[in-house]
């Protein structure tokens, strides 16, 4: 089995190449953000060190605290670090389980917006990254949260899409909303992959 992660900055449109790979190549992905949200609600460990880092307010009862959280992570690149310390060791266990149980699979991908601030990069064998020009990211990321030019910006300076961009395998240049285009990219990417 290969695995490959997907990963790239705000707005860039990850989350589509994800479905796409899905979709049309038959490629099982497993979403580091949801399954991170899953976990967080779900496990004792998570909830336990949160708690102890953030204070009980974290948690509402059994639901997490979601705005809290999020505000105490983009306020601080510490805070960002503490939690995602938490985080994220419990993720890529989760990741490995799941790629076990689909062994069957030639290929699995993983698809994380932090993919290497994660060190998720290291369980993975190759890296294709979404790219997409700042301004497009940014009106993408807009729509999609419904979040205003500021916040997206906020989000934005947390990232390094620049220096990951020159450290994957594969760029997927993804500035326009052509399927086609896309679909060219991927499997000239794939073919590769199964090639190596």
């Amino acid at each position: 089995m290969k695995t490959i992660g997907i990963t790239g900055g705000i707005g860039s449109g990850k989350s589509y190449v994800s479905h796409l790979l899905t979709q049309e190549f038959g490629i099982p992905v497993y979403d580091c953000d949801k399954e991170a949200k899953r976990l967080t609600a779900e496990n004792v460990e998570i909830r336990q060190k949160l708690i102890a880092l953030m204070g009980p307010e974290v948690f509402d009862g059994n639901k997490l605290n979601k705005p809290l959280l999020a505000d105490y992570l983009f306020a601080d690149i510490e805070h960002a670090s503490a939690v995602n310390a938490i985080i994220h060791p419990v993720v890529l266990l989760d990741f490995a389980e799941w790629a076990r149980a689909k062994s069957q699979e030639s290929i699995v991908a993983l698809e994380s917006a932090i993919l290497y601030e994660s060190g998720f990069n290291n369980a993975v064998d190759y890296v294709l990254f979404v790219d997409a020009p700042e301004d497009v990211r940014l009106r993408r990321a807009m729509l999609r949260d419904t979040a205003t030019e500021a916040q997206i910006r906020t989000r934005m300076k947390m990232q390094q899409p620049d220096i990951h961009r020159l450290q994957a395998d594969f760029i997927i240049d993804n500035s326009t909303d052509d399927d086609t285009r896309l679909r060219v990219q991927l499997t000239v990417a794939l073919r590769q992959i199964v090639n190596k």
